[in-house]
């Protein structure tokens, strides 16, 4: 068993962060972002850019392939009051069902300047094509710090389509600024497919078709999975200790191929990119072990301290994932879908990856957590040094590979 990290204090994961070293914006071209590299205990430098050079021929990457969703929602009471329906997760429903829905569905909603509204349902109208649209919106009961929103629209159109041309690209609070048209293109990746985040695995939003074909040059493989990231990434350890902190729960999404590819892979390198590629990858690897013990399992879930717990019952990668393929056939599934509220705290020792690409994580935060459990207590050498050669940080900031 692993030694507990429920006693970690959060202060020891502090560093000083002025606003200005916050990036506000991205720059003008994706790859040109600064890229610290951490090998073996050394750290240099260089531009996004120049990715593929610093890994070795024959790695894989691993990327999150999700899309931001135009989650946040407003709306004006006749009285003049604002209110903002920020859309987390469909209630009792997949979230790819959701965005067909024709006319009616329920949403886990945050609910901004929640007192203005009293009683009855807000509306509003806009217009898809040629045809003006009035969605309403009638609030249910409150689950936890949330609420149940029921959502309907007269006219044909999917919740996708309204979404998309109604809400507005969830920026983080940090930035202190609301969102511009150009976020909608900067606030995604290239790639992002499936909808479903109300945040963006911003490792991935540096590469571009450059990269992409750099990568090809040097034979480096690539696979994209789905993890979709919730609002409660930003939530802050608010206690003193991690072991107070109640992880956010994520839906993931692993294709047969995906985790038959990656236990196959020829390559000595599994290299993450982005802490939600790190926390999915891993998650099925537990979810493989718990198979090997209960084999009758009837979904995927992951909590939050299982690795703690089933470590000494650790087995190959390959075994794992093979449990979980004999899973997905027995089930006759092409797609493990599955959440996961998996913590990686110091501690922690990694069973799939041996790299990781990922931006500037917040002061005091489970991303910073998750990096010290991969590289220890260099995390500190690497943001001093960061901060020391003009990096930018968090969302739209540069970025970092870490390799073993």
């Amino acid at each position: 068993m692993l030694t507990d990290p429920k006693g970690i204090r959060i202060e020891d994961y502090d560093y000083p962060l002025p606003d200005e070293r916050i990036a506000k914006y991205p720059l003008a071209e994706r790859d040109e972002s600064k890229l610290l590299v951490y090998r073996g205990g050394e750290i240099g430098e260089s531009q996004f850019k120049n990715v593929a050079d610093y890994l070795p021929e024959g790695t894989m990457l691993v990327f999150n392939n999700t899309k931001v969703i135009h989650a946040r929602l407003l709306f004006q009471k006749e009285s003049g009051s604002r209110i903002e329906v920020f859309c987390l997760e469909p209630y009792n429903m997949a979230v790819s069902q959701a965005f067909e829905e024709r006319g009616e569905c329920k949403w886990l909603c945050f609910i901004g300047n929640n007192k203005k509204w009293k009683q009855g349902a807000l509306s509003r109208r806009v217009m898809i094509g040629e045809e003006e649209v009035v969605l309403k919106a009638e609030r249910g009961e409150a689950v936890g710090n949330a609420w149940i929103v029921d959502f309907k629209w007269d006219k044909g159109v999917s919740f996708a389509e309204l979404l998309d041309k109604t809400g507005q690209i969830p920026l983080p609070p940090y930035l202190h600024r609301e969102a511009e048209a150009s976020d909608r293109i900067r606030y995604q990746t290239i790639y992002a497919e499936p909808e479903g985040s109300v945040a963006a695995p911003t490792a991935g939003l540096h590469f571009t078709d450059r990269v992409f074909n750099a990568l090809r040059n040097k034979s480096i493989d690539t696979e994209f999975i789905t993890l979709h990231v919730g609002a409660g990434t930003f939530k802050p350890v608010s206690s003193e200790e991690i072991g107070g902190h109640e992880m956010h729960v994520e839906k993931i999404a692993m294709s047969s191929d995906n985790i038959r590819n990656m236990a196959e892979h020829r390559g000595e390198r599994l290299v993450a990119v982005g802490t939600t590629s790190v926390r999915t990858i891993e998650s099925v690897y537990w979810f493989g072990v718990r198979l090997k013990y209960e084999p009758n399992l009837e979904e995927m879930h992951i909590g939050q301290w299982d690795p703690y717990v089933y470590e000494e019952r650790s087995i190959s990668l390959q075994e794992s994932y093979a449990n979980v393929l004999k899973w997905l056939d027995w089930h006759d599934c092409e797609v493990l879908h599955g959440d996961t509220q998996l913590m990686i705290a110091p501690g922690y020792k990694y069973h799939v990856i041996n790299g990781m690409i990922t931006n500037f994580h917040q002061p005091k935060s489970t991303l910073l957590l998750l990096v010290s459990a991969f590289i220890g207590e260099d995390w500190r050498r690497c943001y001093e040094y960061a901060m020391n050669h003009g990096f930018r940080f968090l969302s739209y900031g540069d970025s970092c590979l870490f390799l073993k």
